[in-house]
């Protein structure tokens, strides 16, 4: 990736729904130029996929959560996260360093829909236990860092 792929990246991170003719007048290529970027950036896994970003509560999404997951000793680690895969309330799944093997943020309607899930991943076969926090609001997230040239 050069200086205008990290370009073409860092704006459709702000922006997906930028044109190909307002991206190439932005980093100064032919807006064909820009299309071949764009799908090679696309091929390459770089650009793994473009969505809206809704507002959770105005879609009934009002309570988030991130929860800790301590893994079984004996637990087959695809087969847990399997699991996870299959609840549609986890946004995000994280494998960590330290205690808990797993950091998942979910987003639900309600507390007795998050006491539920929480019930479902204790039931979980290779999750000992679990650590929930509750946000009480979000002050961001999601943010796009402008992405730095690689070091030579």
């Amino acid at each position: 990736m050069d200086a205008i792929d990290l370009n073409l990246v860092d704006l459709l991170r702000t922006n997906a729904r930028l044109s190909y003719a307002e991206l190439a007048r932005k980093v100064g290529l032919s807006a064909p130029a820009v299309h071949e970027r764009v799908g090679k950036l696309e091929a390459g896994g770089v650009l793994r996929g473009y969505r809206a970003d809704v507002e959770p509560e105005a879609v009934g999404l009002g309570v988030t959560a991130l929860i800790g997951i301590v893994e079984d000793s004996g637990a087959d680690t695809d087969d847990v996260l399997a699991a996870f895969r299959n609840m549609p309330e986890i946004e995000s799944c994280y494998f960590m360093a330290g205690v808990e093997s797993f950091l998942l943020k979910a987003r639900v309607g309600t507390i007795a829909e998050l006491e539920q899930l929480i019930v479902r991943l204790n039931r979980t076969p290779g999750v000992a236990s679990t650590r929930t926090g509750i946000a009480l609001s979000t002050k961001w997230e999601n943010r796009p860092r402008p992405v730095s040239p690689p070091a030579s």
